[in-house]
């Protein structure tokens, strides 16, 4: 089930011009074809007939039924259809359609993981933190590098926040490393926190020693390919696949050590 909300599946139908049951331009073959091309679902099959046999009702059932990074896959590929058959599109389509993007980038970078950072940064009122995560949703397909970079410097604002909420405010500009090793030293998160007859401590102890890895790990990628470095000019970027594992990556992190902080507050 995909983590669509009815707002956000409003703007679809409207872009899309689903209210006389149609989706787009699509004839009920084209519709099947476009289906098996960009997701290898048969669109026409009884999955999908949940309300009715029109191609919006598949749509519709199709949101509901599959996961996030399917649904995500299949409107940007919607998304794309809609700017070839609408050019010029009109200013209001236009800025319908970038709203329906960020949507379909949300989805693609892990769908509950962005809606539960987007409520942290609401309730720690982080301003900041829901300015990035709205720069990271619309970069994610369109400019891997900013979408990287922006991974990195979310994990940055996470700690900074829950340091300043515990009173333990960082002084300078310590880098990524810095900041998460204290971050997880005042949560209790580093293995030497574990007692060792504790159950599982073996296996409990390699996963948080992996959480500072997954920090370097983003951190040399974005020094690498993301943005805030010059580079050779003949450097290759990355492509989308590898912001959305930047992405998730940082979001489930991100999100552990905020519910933590709560946890512990």
């Amino acid at each position: 089930m995909s983590s669509l909300n009815a707002g956000e599946k409003r703007l679809f139908e409207r872009l899309f011009g689903m209210s006389t049951g149609y989706v787009l331009n699509f004839s009920d073959a084209t519709f099947g074809e476009f289906f098996l091309d960009n997701a290898d679902v048969d669109i026409h099959s009884e999955r999908y007939k949940l309300s009715g046999g029109s191609k919006a009702k598949k749509l519709r059932a199709f949101w509901k039924v599959e996961s996030d990074p399917l649904v995500g896959t299949v409107l940007f590929a919607l998304l794309e259809h809609w700017e070839q058959i609408n050019l010029p599109p009109s200013p209001d389509d236009s800025l319908l359609a970038g709203q329906c993007r960020g949507i379909a980038n949300r989805l693609l970078a892990g769908g509950p993981s962005l809606v539960t950072l987007k409520e942290n940064a609401i309730v720690f009122d982080a301003r900041h933190l829901a300015d990035q995560i709205r720069r990271m949703e619309r970069s994610i397909e369109t400019d891997p590098a900013l979408a990287i970079g922006t991974a990195k410097e979310i994990i940055e604002t996470c700690c900074k926040t829950i340091l300043g909420e515990r009173k333990k405010p960082f002084e300078g500009k310590p880098d990524i490393q810095v900041l998460t090793k204290a971050v997880l030293k005042e949560l209790k998160l580093v293995p030497e926190g574990v007692p060792e007859n504790a159950k599982g401590a073996k296996t409990i102890k390699v996963l948080l020693s992996n959480l500072a890895t997954i920090v370097q790990g983003l951190a040399e990628l974005r020094g690498l390919y993301g943005t805030g470095h010059g580079k050779d000019g003949r450097t290759k970027g990355l492509t989308p696949r590898h912001s959305k594992l930047a992405v998730g990556a940082a979001t489930t992190l991100v999100n552990f050590l905020f519910d933590t902080h709560k946890e512990n507050a």
